[in-house]
C-alpha cells in the first residue's frame, strides 16, 4: 500500500494544511485498498500561488533563456521514460485503465514534448517584424512573453497525457504553475511531483495539488493566478469560463466529445471495425476523444453492424492488469452507474441493443465492470448519440449518402474529433474538410501532436499541442522604436 501524506507545493513536499483531509484510493478491480493520500484545501492552494506568484515575480525562471527551460523539460521526459512501466503501472491501477493503453501510452507522452520542444525551438521569442510600408521609419518588435501563474486543472481519465499537454508548454514559455489533480491520481500525480522535481524546476515554479472540485474553483478564482488551463467536462468548462470572464482571465478549455466515425460506402470494413477498436474503444471509452458515434452506409449497414459486434465481444474485459485484457473497469463506482444508466436509456428510446447490455460482466461484480454495448437502428436524435457517455458504448447510425453522412456528423453539440474510413484517400480528404471538428483522423492514423488539438463548440476554446499550444501561454508586446 502507498502512502502519501505531504503536498507538493512550490517544489518541496509540505505537510497539509489539515491533516484530517486525505483519501483512501481504491481498486476499480476489486475496491481493494490501494493506498491513501493527503489532499489539498484551500489554505494550501494558497501557499501554492503565493510560491508561484513569488517565484514569477522575484524569481529566475521567467527570465531564464528558452534553451535553459527546454533543457529541463527534456530531463524531465528523460526520467518519465526511465519510469515508463511504473507509471504505466501506477495509471493502471489507479483508474482501472488496461495495461496495453497505458503502456503504449508512454511513448506518446515523448512525442507530445518533443513537439512542444520543436515548437520552443522554433518560435521566435523575439522578432523584428519587417514593415508593411517601407515609408515608416521605426522597427516593430514583437515579444513573446510568458503570462505568469497559471492554474491547470485535469480529469481522471488520462492524468499524464492531460498534465503534459498543460505543464511543458506552460514552462517552457516561463510561467509558474499550480496542477489540480483528481483525488483518483492523488499517487499516480504525486509520482509525476517527484520526476519534476529530480528534473530541477527552481524553488516555487510547479506545485501538484489532488483536491476536490470546491477547492478546484476556489483555485481557478483566485485573484493572483493569471490563466486557466482545463479539461474537463463541458458543464465544469461553463462553470470555469464564467469565472475567467467575470475576473478577465486568460483562459484555454478542452471539454467533452461525441465524435463521430464515417465508415463510407467504399471502406475497408476489415480495417475500419479493427481500427475502431482502438478509436471507439481505448482506455475503457474514457476518453473525450473516442468515436462512439459509427455512421454507416444503409448499403452496408447490416454489414457494418455485424462486423462490429464481432469485434466487440471479442474482446477481453476484465483485470487490467492481466496482458490479454482490453477494457477494464470503469474508474469509480458512480461512473460505472453513469455507464449503465446510459444503456437503459438506450434500450428506452428504442435503439436495438445488438450486444452487452445492463448486465455486469460475470466474476467481476466486485469491480466497477460495465459489459460493452452496442446499439443499432440509433437516431443521431437519441441522448446516447448526442450525450457524451464515457464507458464503452457505441451507436450505429445508418446514412443515406455522404452529404447525409456529413449532416449527421456535424449534428452534434461537441466537435472535438472523428474519422474517416475510405479506400479513397482524396475522398477522405475532403470529406474531412467538412466536418465541424477540431481533429480527424483518415483511416486510422494516429493524432498528431504537433498540430493543434482541442475543439469546435461545445468542446472548448483554445488549441493545445505544437506551436499553437505554446502560443496560448504567452503575451505578445509590441516595441516601436525610430530608426
Amino acid at each position: 500500500m502507498t502512502v502519501r501524506d505531504k503536498l507538493y507545493i512550490g517544489g518541496a513536499w509540505v505537510a497539509p494544511s489539515d491533516p484530517n483531509l486525505r483519501i483512501d484510493i481504491l481498486s476499480p478491480h476489486d475496491q481493494s485498498l490501494l493506498g491513501s493520500a493527503a489532499q489539498a484545501a484551500p489554505a494550501d492552494v494558497d501557499a501554492a500561488v503565493a510560491a508561484a506568484r513569488a517565484a514569477f515575480d522575484d524569481g529566475l525562471w521567467p527570465r531564464t533563456s528558452p534553451e535553459e527551460r527546454q533543457e529541463i523539460v527534456r530531463r524531465y521526459d528523460a526520467l518519465r521514460a526511465a519510469h515508463a512501466d511504473e507509471v504505466a503501472r501506477a495509471i493502471s491501477v489507479e483508474n482501472g485503465s488496461a495495461g496495453w493503453f497505458t503502456k503504449a501510452g508512454q511513448p506518446f507522452l515523448t512525442r507530445q514534448v518533443k513537439a512542444y520542444l520543436k515548437a520552443a525551438e522554433e518560435f521566435g521569442w523575439e522578432e523584428i517584424i519587417e514593415p508593411s510600408d517601407p515609408s515608416v521609419s521605426f522597427d516593430t518588435i514583437v515579444r513573446r512573453e510568458a503570462i505568469g501563474v497559471v492554474a491547470a486543472v485535469i480529469p481522471w481519465n488520462s492524468p499524464f497525457s492531460a498534465a503534459t499537454a498543460k505543464l511543458v508548454p506552460a514552462l517552457l514559455a516561463g510561467n509558474t504553475v499550480v496542477l489540480k489533480v483528481s483525488p483518483e491520481n492523488s499517487l499516480s500525480m504525486m509520482l509525476m511531483a517527484d520526476l519534476w522535481h529530480e528534473a530541477g524546476l527552481p524553488p516555487g515554479v510547479l506545485s501538484i495539488l489532488p483536491a476536490d472540485r470546491e477547492t478546484s474553483e476556489y483555485l481557478v478564482s483566485h485573484p493572483d493566478v493569471d490563466k486557466i488551463s482545463f479539461t474537463g467536462s463541458t458543464r465544469a468548462g461553463r462553470r470555469i469560463a464564467s469565472i475567467a470572464g467575470e475576473h478577465l482571465k486568460r483562459v484555454g478549455l478542452e471539454l467533452g466529445g461525441k465524435s463521430a466515425a464515417l465508415i463510407l460506402d467504399d471502406a475497408d470494413l476489415d480495417a475500419a471495425v479493427q481500427g475502431l477498436r482502438f478509436g471507439s474503444l481505448a482506455n475503457n471509452g474514457e476518453a473525450c476523444i473516442l468515436q462512439s458515434r459509427i455512421l454507416a452506409p444503409r448499403s452496408r449497414y447490416e454489414e457494418v453492424v455485424n462486423a462490429i459486434k464481432t469485434m466487440v465481444e471479442s474482446l477481453k474485459v476484465g483485470d487490467p492488469s492481466a496482458p490479454d485484457t482490453f477494457i477494464g473497469p470503469m474508474i469509480r463506482p458512480d461512473q460505472q452507474q453513469r455507464v449503465i444508466d446510459y444503456i437503459h436509456v438506450g434500450m428506452a428510446e428504442g435503439a436495438r441493443l445488438v450486444t452487452g447490455g445492463p448486465q455486469i460482466p460475470e466474476g467481476l461484480e466486485k469491480g466497477n465492470y460495465v459489459t460493452p454495448t452496442v446499439f443499432a437502428d440509433v437516431d443521431n436524435s437519441m441522448r446516447i448519440a448526442q450525450e457524451e457517455i464515457f464507458g464503452p458504448v457505441l451507436s450505429v447510425i445508418a446514412y443515406d449518402d455522404e452529404d447525409d453522412a456529413v449532416r449527421i456528423a456535424n449534428d452534434s453539440a461537441y466537435g472535438l474529433s472523428g474519422g474517416i474510413w475510405t479506400s479513397d484517400p482524396e475522398r477522405a480528404l475532403a470529406v474531412a474538410r467538412r466536418l465541424r471538428t477540431g481533429t480527424v483522423t483518415l483511416n486510422g492514423s494516429p493524432m498528431s501532436f504537433d498540430g493543434p488539438f482541442g475543439g469546435y463548440k461545445a468542446s472548448g476554446i483554445g488549441r493545445e499541442y505544437g506551436k499553437v499550444g505554446l502560443t496560448g501561454y504567452v503575451e505578445h508586446k509590441t516595441i516601436t522604436r525610430n530608426r
